[in-house]
């Protein structure tokens, strides 16, 4: 892995190329992460970019404790790809807008199955706001045809890309454990651990439950059908043993590696990736989630607004629409705000831990209509 870089602390990686541009304040933090107690080795993606107290698109590695407040407040955010019976030659983006409608606001206990626990009621069937979207894809180049046709997948076929996490479950779960432990970690043998993880394993499936409600429940308006390829959390605490050392690895923003097939999406006018991963012990196991920011959300409507309008970003340069009614969240998510995917691409296929399947253009990106949720 020749673009591994080590910095000051040896346990501090950066998986990068000579022209990935990282903000210094993201490389601050990942080192200040290290620092803490019990922290066995991080690692910064070529996606880094800075979070609140702590980087995004990193993992992190502990030894006999863990850092919930490193997980944050959207544990089990992560990424579903589903495959649909969509075609765009049976499809206008006028049509497929109109069909689609508004899916801001909750589904009903009704429209919900009778069996779900009851701690599935954070806004079920609902994206969020942020960097939560939800997406149709199609293919653009192909690099790997016979891994395609084995998922019964061609180029007039559109791809439901769906990106959001456990709402507001994952932030009732940080709130309660910051206001009782600050941001130490808790000790992995302690009651307090055990009843954290049982927490966090209900925001996955919470997460995971979700994006499936909003899949169906757009497929639902568009009268079509679709599968669920694969459903990758980027934003959990799992228990790992990394080079015969027992502990916890933290991804915050980071793909896991070693769960099969993933999506590395860009920005909403910006290319995404099918990619298959090679899992390493050296990236703690672990991939870029996405093109990373560019610019701080409080910065990018001042830096854009004399440049586009909220109509004009709602078009992309690949010809692909962005339903997003609130102005200021318009803005924020612009790809100029972000880098560019084909940086943090070079990184990860320079350091050998990914190949390559599918190049996806956007269609159809939903985030909001701007209605209360």
């Amino acid at each position: 892995m020749g673009n591994t870089l080590h910095l000051a602390a040896p346990n501090v990686q950066l998986i990068v190329t000579k022209n990935t541009w990282l903000e210094d304040k993201a490389i601050q933090q990942l080192e200040t992460t290290a620092k803490l107690p019990d922290m066995v080795r991080v690692v910064g993606l070529p996606d880094l970019h800075p979070g609140r107290g702590y980087p995004v698109g990193a993992a992190f590695f502990s030894q006999s404790r863990f850092y919930p407040a490193l997980i944050g407040n959207d544990i089990g955010c992560g990424m579903a790809l589903w495959r649909t019976d969509l075609t765009l030659n049976k499809w206008s983006l006028d049509k497929l807008e109109k069909r689609l409608g508004s899916i801001d606001t909750p589904l009903k206990p009704e429209d919900l199955p009778d069996d779900i626990p009851e701690y599935f009621c954070h806004s079920p069937g609902t994206i969020g706001g942020g960097n939560h979207f939800a997406e149709l894809q199609q293919l653009d180049e192909v690099y790997q045809p016979e891994l395609l046709d084995e998922w019964q997948l061609n180029k007039q076929q559109l791809l439901l890309l769906v990106h959001s996490g456990s709402r507001g479950m994952g932030q009732m779960i940080l709130e309660q454990h910051v206001s009782e432990h600050g941001h130490h970690g808790l000790m992995a043998s302690s009651p307090q651990a055990q009843s954290y993880l049982q927490q966090h394993q209900q925001a996955l499936d919470y997460a995971f439950f979700n994006r499936q409600l909003i899949a169906e429940r757009m497929l639902g308006r568009w009268r079509t059908n679709g599968e669920c390829l694969f459903d990758i959390s980027h934003n959990l605490l799992a228990p790992y043993t990394i080079n015969g050392v027992d502990g916890w690895l933290h991804r915050k923003g980071a793909t896991p590696s070693d769960q099969g097939f993933v999506i590395i999406p860009g920005s909403r006018g910006d290319y995404s990736y099918l990619v298959q991963p090679f899992s390493s012990e050296r990236s703690l196991f672990s991939l870029a989630h996405g093109a990373g920011r560019k610019w701080m959300r409080g910065e990018c409507k001042e830096r854009l607004n004399g440049r586009y309008s909220p109509v004009q970003l709602s078009r992309t340069a690949l010809g692909s629409r962005v339903i997003c009614l609130d102005n200021q969240l318009i803005y924020q998510e612009a790809p100029e705000a972000y880098k560019p995917i084909s940086g943090v691409m070079d990184a990860m296929l320079q350091a050998g831990l990914v190949k390559l399947i599918a190049r996806l253009k956007p269609v159809l990106t939903y985030k909001t209509r701007g209605g209360n949720e």
